[in-house]
């Protein structure tokens, strides 16, 4: 896996080009984007420049992202978070209109990709905590299959809350919040990236021991209590800063182009 294991914001200087139309065909077919049903547009949302000689990711579309975008001269933008999301207001006003303003009159593309970046099995955020982590993933659960499951055995470092706790926070580089029995045998590991709480009673079905998510909601503290399971909250960037980076970087490689990431970190 040609997964980043940490976050190199260097870029390598070439001078080809690519095509965006080529670049959203591409992303269009290797994470099967038409496959998954989701709470916003997957692709190229906002159309600029045909010629891409550099490509600037993260996680969420921001103002500063699109800032640092023009700093690195880049003339697209890809995330995992983009501008239009199904229930928003279609006003064209605040911050959006700054946003998409910024976008157009600087001639950016803006690609994102959402769930279909989630559950790839090379760069989706998943697949990159299982590279992080250390983790086979034997199993798949949850809506649409996004969640990831793990057998763990007797070799494996994890045998306790306190070794994935540690190795949590060491990866992640945050406070990891840990509800439930402190004190159960972690044999069955089970994740999703991001908000993903409500795959929690799922992962109680599949008979695992423990659930990592990015956050968790004030009820699913007392589902871990009652069910006697953990439940680990690792922050919602936290666990979502990986896939948008190794999608990147394979692009990079690709079209042999640069590529930066740029880790606004949201706390949160």
């Amino acid at each position: 896996m040609d997964t980043p294991n940490h976050l190199d914001n260097s870029s390598i200087l070439h001078s080809h080009n690519v095509n965006n139309q080529e670049i959203t065909l591409y992303l269009k077919t290797i994470l099967n984007v038409d496959s998954f049903k989701d709470y916003c547009p997957n692709g190229l949302q906002i159309e600029g420049s045909q010629n891409i000689t550099t490509l600037v990711s993260g996680v969420t579309l921001n103002q500063e992202l699109i800032e640092q975008a023009l700093v690195h001269k880049a003339q697209g933008i890809l995330v995992h978070h983009g501008i239009f999301w199904k229930g928003d207001n279609p006003c064209i006003s605040g911050i959006k209109k700054q946003r998409l303003q910024a976008l157009l009159k600087n001639d950016l593309n803006l690609w994102a990709y959402h769930l279909p970046l989630d559950a790839h099995s090379k760069y989706g955020n998943n697949a990159c905590i299982a590279g992080l982590l250390d983790l086979p993933i034997h199993d798949y659960f949850g809506d649409q299959n996004l969640g990831c499951i793990a057998n763990i055995n007797q070799e494996s470092v994890y045998k306790s809350q306190y070794e994935l706790h540690a190795f949590l926070e060491q990866t992640f580089k945050r406070k990891v919040m840990v509800f439930g029995n402190l004190n159960r045998e972690i044999k069955k590991i089970a994740w999703c990236s991001g908000s993903a709480q409500s795959y929690f009673n799922a992962a109680i079905e599949k008979g695992c021991d423990v659930f990592i998510s990015g956050e968790i909601s004030e009820q699913y503290v007392h589902t871990a209590k009652e069910n006697n399971v953990l439940y680990m909250a690792a922050g919602h960037h936290a666990t979502e800063r990986y896939g948008v980076q190794a999608l990147g970087t394979h692009l990079a490689q690709k079209y042999n182009i640069n590529h930066i990431f740029v880790d606004i970190d949201s706390g949160f």
